[in-house]
C-alpha cells in the first residue's frame, strides 16, 4: 500500500557559515515553489555567522532544525528526511540558485518515468560555464586511477579515460547515469524508503556516490536532465584546494570501495587511494609553501645581496664596516624588513601595494630605535639603514613590475582593476545596487544601466551589444527584477566573454557571486569587516601581546591603581594568552565560545552614539582605533570581560 504524501517536494538545505549564499538560494527555491506544494528545511550545522536568525526572520515557512555541533553532511540532510511527507525529496546546496521551473520540469519528467528514482540537473558555475560533475561514472579502481593521474582530463571525450565525467556524453541531452551531484540530488522517496538514507559514515563527501550507486542497486535509474539548468558556486562551504580537503574526499572513496567493491579490488582500490593521498597532499604542500615563501625568498636575496654589494662600496671607501656585520647585521636589518612586510600584509592575496610603504617605513624605524640601543661599535653608519630601505623599497617595484609584465602585459602594482559595471535592472533597484557598487568598489570606470524590459533603451535583449560596445566586465543582476532563469539563462550565453558576474537580492547591502571553485564566494558588501583581513589580525594580535607585555612589567606599581588590581593582572595574562582582546566590539555567545572575549569598547569619538562608532571600527580598522580606545578607557582594564 502507497503511503499518502502531503507535499510533492521536501527541499533540504544543508547550512554551514554561508549566510548569503543561503538567502540567494532560499530566494530562489521559494520563486520556483508557485505550483507544487513543497516544504523546505534548512537544517544548520552550528554556523556563527547569523544563519539561523536569518532564516528564521526573512523566512517564516521554512522548517529550520538548528544543531549544536557540526554532524556532517550525511547526518544532517538524514535528519530532515525523517521528518519530511513528500513524494520527492530535493538534496540542495546553499550555494545553488534555481530557475523558476526547475521544480516543475523535474517532478513532471520523473512522473513520466516511474523507473527514475534519482535525478540531477546541468550545473553552470558562478560564470557560467558548464560544470562537468553535473554527470559522473562510477569510479571503479580503474576509472579513479584515471582521474587520480590526470587522464580523464587529458582525454575528456575518451570513453575509456574519460569515464569519471561521462565527457562523451552531450552535456544538452537526457541520458541516464551512474552518480548525481549532491548540490541537487532529487530522489523518489519511495526509493529512500527501498534503499535506505545517506550513509552517516561519510562525514561529507562520497556520500552521493554511495546513495546514487545504491539507487542502481535498488532497480531504478539515475537521470542526468538538462533541460533546467541551476547556478552551483562551489566551494563556500569547503575550501577545494586546501589540504584537508585531500584527506577527506580521498578517504571517503576507501570508505565507498569497502563497502561496495569485493575484497580484492577494495584493496587495489584503497592502495591507490592512498598513494594518491599522499601525492596529492604532498604536492598540495610543496604548492603551499612556494607560493608563500617565494617572494619573501626572492625579497630576502635580493635585499641580503644589495646591502653586502652596498658594504663593499663602503669598505672601498675607507669607511669603518665591522666584518661580523656581515653575519649578523645585514641578516638582521633585511630580516625586520621582510617580518614587516609579513606584518602589514605585503604577502597576503588581495593587499594593495602600497603597504609596502607603511611596511618598509614601519620597519626602518624599529631598526633605528634598536640601532639606537646598540653597542658603540656596532653603530657604524645608519646612512646604510637609509640605503638598505630605498634599496629593498626599489627591488620590490623591480621585481613586482617584472611579473607584472611577464603575466599580465602592463605594470598595474596589483591596483583593483578598474571596472565597467553592466547593471540589469529597473529603478529604483539601479540607484540602489549603484549605490552599494560607489560605497564598496573604489575603480568604477562606468556604471551602465540596461533595461530590463525590451522596449526600453538599451533593452537586455541587445546584451552582447551592449557588452561590445561599452566593453563591460562585470554583470549586476537584480534579482528584484529579472527571474533566476533569465538570469542563469544569460550568464550561459555570455560565458564565453570572460565576464564576472553578481546577483543583487532585494533589501540587502551585498551582491553576491563566485568565480573560482578555489575561492570563496566573492561579493561586494557594504558592512565589510576590515578586522577580518589577515595583516590587520596580525597586528592587532601583535598590538595586545606588546601592550600586555609593557603592563605586565609594570603591574607591581599599576595593579593598585585599580579596584580590583587581580583582574587586572589575570586580564593581562589572558591577552597574552589570547583568549581576550584589548578590543572588541558586541557580546554573545558565539564570541565567547571562540573565546575572543574583550576588555573595552571601541571608543573613537564621544559625539558618536557607540553604534555608529562600532560599524566605524569594524569597517575601517586600524592600530590607531585600537590605542585611542585603549588610551581613552585605561583605568577599565579591571573589568570583567565582555
Amino acid at each position: 500500500m502507497t503511503k499518502e504524501r502531503s507535499h510533492d517536494l521536501s527541499v533540504v538545505i544543508v547550512n554551514y557559515n554561508v549566510v548569503n549564499f543561503l538567502e540567494q538560494c532560499l530566494n530562489s527555491v521559494l520563486a520556483a515553489s508557485q505550483n507544487l506544494r513543497i516544504e523546505i528545511f534548512v537544517v544548520d550545522n552550528n554556523s556563527v555567522d547569523g544563519s539561523v536568525a536569518l532564516v528564521r526572520d526573512k523566512f517564516p515557512s521554512v522548517q529550520v532544525i538548528a544543531n549544536s555541533e557540526n554532524v556532517g553532511f550525511s547526518k544532517a540532510n538524514n535528519q530532515a528526511i525523517l521528518q519530511s511527507n513528500s513524494r520527492y525529496v530535493l538534496l540542495l546546496n546553499p550555494d545553488t540558485v534555481v530557475e523558476q521551473d526547475t521544480f516543475d520540469k523535474c517532478i513532471a519528467y520523473m512522473d513520466a518515468h516511474p523507473n527514475a528514482g534519482g535525478m540531477g540537473v546541468r550545473m553552470l558555475d558562478g560564470k557560467g560555464r558548464f560544470l562537468p560533475e553535473s554527470k559522473r561514472g562510477l569510479p571503479t579502481p580503474a576509472v579513479s586511477f584515471y582521474k587520480i593521474f590526470g587522464l580523464s582530463k587529458l582525454f575528456p571525450k575518451s570513453k575509456k579515460f574519460g569515464t569519471y565525467h561521462l565527457g562523451f556524453l552531450d552535456e544538452h541531452q537526457i541520458h541516464e547515469i551512474d552518480v548525481l551531484s549532491g548540490a541537487f540530488m532529487l530522489m523518489r522517496a519511495e526509493t529512500l524508503d527501498k534503499v535506505g538514507l545517506l550513509d552517516e559514515a561519510f562525514f561529507m563527501y562520497g556520500e552521493d556516490i554511495d546513495l546514487s550507486y545504491r539507487i542502481q542497486q535498488g532497480g531504478y535509474s539515475n537521470v542526468y536532465f538538462p533541460e533546467t539548468k541551476i547556478i552551483h558556486y562551489k566551494g563556500e562551504s569547503t575550501k577545494k584546494g586546501s589540504l584537508n580537503y585531500v584527506f577527506v574526499f580521498y578517504n571517503a572513496m576507501v570508505i565507498f570501495a569497502k563497502k561496495h567493491f569485493s575484497a580484492r579490488y577494495a584493496r587495489i582500490f584503497s592502495l591507490a587511494i592512498h598513494m594518491a593521498i599522499y601525492l596529492r597532499a604532498s604536492a598540495s604542500i610543496l604548492k603551499r609553501l612556494v607560493q608563500n615563501l617565494s617572494w619573501p625568498a626572492i625579497d630576502t636575496a635580493i635585499s641580503v645581496g644589495f646591502l653586502y654589494v652596498l658594504a663593499q662600496q663602503w669598505e672601498q671607501h675607507q669607511i669603518r664596516f665591522p666584518e661580523w656585520a656581515y653575519d649578523v647585521l645585514i641578516p638582521f636589518y633585511v630580516g625586520i624588513w621582510i617580518f614587516c612586510s609579513w606584518l602589514f600584509g605585503l604577502y597576503d592575496r588581495g593587499t594593495s601595494v602600497h603597504q609596502i610603504w607603511k611596511s618598509t617605513f614601519f620597519g626602518t624605524i624599529t631598526i633605528l630605535v634598536a640601532y639606537a640601543l646598540f653597542p658603540k661599535d656596532w653603530q657604524f653608519s645608519r646612512l646604510f639603514i637609509l640605503l638598505g630601505a630605498v634599496g629593498f623599497l626599489l627591488s620590490f617595484y623591480l621585481t613586482r613590475s617584472l611579473k607584472e609584465l611577464l603575466t599580465k602585459g602592463r605594470i598595474d602594482f596589483g591596483k583593483l582593476p578598474k571596472k565597467r559595471f553592466g547593471i540589469i535592472a529597473n529603478n529604483p533597484e539601479y540607484q540602489r545596487i549603484a549605490e552599494l557598487l560607489t560605497s564598496t568598489y573604489p575603480q568604477i570606470e562606468e556604471l551602465f544601466q540596461i533595461a530590463v524590459a525590451d522596449g526600453a533603451a538599451h533593452p537586455v535583449a541587445q546584451l552582447d551589444e551592449i557588452i561590445r560596445v561599452h566593453q563591460l566586465n562585470e554583470l549586476i543582476f537584480s534579482a528584484q527584477d529579472v527571474g533566476a532563469s533569465r538570469i542563469i539563462q544569460l550568464m550561459a550565453d555570455t560565458a564565453a566573454l570572460d565576464l564576472e558576474y553578481k546577483i543583487a537580492q532585494p533589501n540587502t547591502s551585498y551582491l553576491i557571486g563566485s568565480s573560482s571553485i578555489d575561492q570563496a564566494g566573492t561579493y561586494y558588501n557594504i558592512h565589510f569587516d576590515a578586522l577580518q583581513l589577515p595583516a590587520n589580525k596580525r597586528i592587532k594580535r601583535l598590538f595586545d601581546l606588546s601592550l600586555a607585555l609593557v603592563l605586565l612589567c609594570f603591574s607591581p606599581l599599576l595593579m593598585w591603581g585599580y579596584k580590583q588590581p587581580k583582574r587586572f593582572v589575570l586580564n593581562l595574562f589572558n591577552v597574552l594568552s589570547g583568549s581576550y582582546s584589548f578590543v572588541g566590539v558586541g557580546r554573545n555567545k558565539d564570541a565567547q565560545k571562540k573565546g575572543k572575549l574583550f576588555l573595552v569598547q571601541p571608543l573613537l569619538n564621544n559625539n558618536q552614539p557607540f553604534e555608529l562608532q562600532a560599524f566605524i571600527y569594524t569597517k575601517t580598522y586600524a592600530l590607531k582605533h585600537d590605542l585611542t580606545s585603549v588610551w581613552k578607557q585605561l583605568r577599565k582594564l579591571d573589568n570583567e570581560a565582555h
